[in-house]
């Protein structure tokens, strides 16, 4: 017997046409049959408990609040709620309220047995699975995904030494100083707190001189990247040339973007720019005081001349790339602080705090600030402002130039474990970029023709062990090599991760032999 009555109280707003709906479970009573309320509401109730949209643990509304939105007497309610109880799926709990306890066990799907890391590489060295494709789209998150033993991907730094107490104490600190205000919509261009504390961060460790109002606070250099791509190509420039090698992420983004990336040599003393020149390129992407992934530093000579070919109107951007992390070499000056009309500045504190922060900043020469700013606008109106304002008071404390001096110990003694594991186990390699970063490019040039590192890394996923296969990051031909990054993981794994892949350097020799 269905004990509702036969409508909603009278009076009730609820109670007119088409209002007699609840956000909760998205309840409509005007689809519920005629004298059969009760069990309608039982029946959508017991759907959501089964599909999970109820989960074991979930708390029902009040019945009093649910008979309101529904339009119904309370008894409907409190009648539905007493059926589920008796049939054990929600429990009562006096003012606590009630509670979904069980739900009825989904149809057992069949038990796919995951494949091992083993399985994946094994089946990818075939034809070297998504580490040979041609487009490379989507093949760093693709290697990122996999699960492995050991990661020595590059890019990532020591994360178990985030500053989590320092985070927590300016987050405090922060929070307690706020307006109501300002938890409001920020500045697109980011929060002055945090535009200012950037500016004296990059006089005191860059030297670079800039006014708050030329900082564009970015999610990271990606998303500098994507404004850049956008706004350039608003000025009628569709065609950047870039590193050859160099960050494959960084292209991708540019050629997403709508450009036309046009590669140029790098060598011992940096990017080519005689080659540059040659291109006739409008504007180039360059990482010049820690090339990706090389490790080299744009020299003297090649800094004057591509700042003579920026003054003769060419663009300039500059991906600061680990420019902090440096151990055996003295600092280089940014580009920026030297001709600030044409080069277009990026960094972040991804490779210092942590990526997950996705906090970067942009700075444009005049010309350009207006349309960069009104770009981050529509993108996303702006990064989160808290995050921002710790940020700030961190800089401002000198709480990260800390955190600074204390992950080089930690990487410096990380790259010292990975040398050491190179020279005893991969014989016959040549490293490059040991003085700084997080990261060791190391070729094989001895190796015989046909030797692809693709192979090679594809052989190092079978043994648990993730690396960057040198290719991912060329256009043009080159000699095979690996990308090794050291800085994420413990000494301990650097040491086993290196010798894992010299078994596996062993064993690709062997076949191509």
């Amino acid at each position: 017997m269905d004990r509702s009555e036969p409508g909603p109280p009278k009076g009730s707003k609820a109670s007119q046409p088409g209002e007699s709906g609840s956000d909760f479970l998205q309840l409509d009573m005007g689809r519920a049959p005629v004298g059969g309320r009760t069990a309608w509401l039982v029946d959508q109730l017991r759907s959501a408990i089964a599909d999970g949209r109820l989960p074991v643990g979930s708390r029902l509304p009040a019945s009093r609040v649910l008979a309101e939105e529904l339009g119904v007497t309370r008894g409907v309610v409190t009648e539905a709620y007493r059926r589920l109880s008796e049939s054990g799926q929600t429990t009562g709990h006096g003012r606590r309220g009630t509670t979904v306890v069980a739900a009825p066990s989904p149809p057992r799907a069949p038990r796919v047995k995951p494949r091992a890391p083993r399985a994946v590489a094994a089946e990818a060295a075939a034809g070297d699975g998504f580490f040979a494709r041609g487009d490379r789209e989507g093949a760093v998150d693709a290697l990122r995904a996999l699960p492995c033993r050991i990661d020595l991907s590059p890019g990532v730094p020591d994360l178990a030494a985030f500053p989590r107490t320092a985070w927590l104490r300016a987050e405090r600190s922060v929070l307690a100083g706020l307006d109501p205000a300002d938890f409001g919509y920020g500045n697109p261009q980011g929060a002055p707190a945090l535009r200012r504390a950037v500016v004296g961060w990059l006089a005191r460790n860059r030297g670079i001189r800039a006014d708050p109002a030329e900082v564009v606070v970015v999610a990271g250099v990606a998303q500098a990247l994507a404004l850049l791509a956008q706004v350039l190509r608003g000025t009628g420039v569709d065609r950047i040339a870039v590193e050859d090698p160099g960050s494959l992420g960084a292209r991708q983004q540019l050629e997403y973007g709508g450009h036309t990336t046009v590669p140029v040599p790098v060598d011992a003393g940096g990017l080519d720019v005689a080659a540059l020149r040659a291109t006739g390129a409008p504007a180039v992407l360059l990482t010049p005081a820690h090339q990706f992934p090389t490790g080299t530093v744009l020299d003297g000579d090649r800094r004057r001349d591509l700042l003579r070919w920026a003054a003769d109107g060419g663009i300039v951007v500059e991906d600061d790339y680990d420019a902090e992390h440096r151990y055996d070499r003295p600092p280089v000056p940014a580009l920026r602080s030297l001709l600030p009309d044409a080069v277009c500045y990026a960094g972040s504190v991804s490779k210092l705090l942590a990526p997950a922060l996705r906090v970067g900043w942009l700075l444009v020469p005049p010309h350009l600030l207006p349309a960069t700013v009104t770009a981050k606008r529509y993108a996303d109106l702006g990064n989160g402002v808290l995050t921002q304002l710790v940020l700030a008071r961190l800089m401002d404390s000198g709480e990260l130039e800390r955190q600074l001096r204390h992950v080089r110990r930690r990487h410096r003694r990380r790259r010292d474990e990975m040398l050491r594991a190179i020279g005893a186990h991969l014989p016959g390699a040549r490293v490059h970029g040991a003085a700084a970063g997080l990261h060791l490019m190391v070729t094989f040039d001895a190796d015989p023709p046909g030797f692809r590192d693709t192979a090679l890394a594809a052989a190092a996923l079978a043994h648990g062990v993730k690396v960057h296969p040198l290719s991912w990051h060329r256009v043009a031909p080159g000699p095979p090599g690996v990308v090794l990054g050291y800085a994420a993981g413990p000494a301990h794994a650097i040491e086993e991760g290196v010798a894992l892949l010299g078994t596996a350097l062993r064993e690709v020799r062997r076949q191509g032999a």
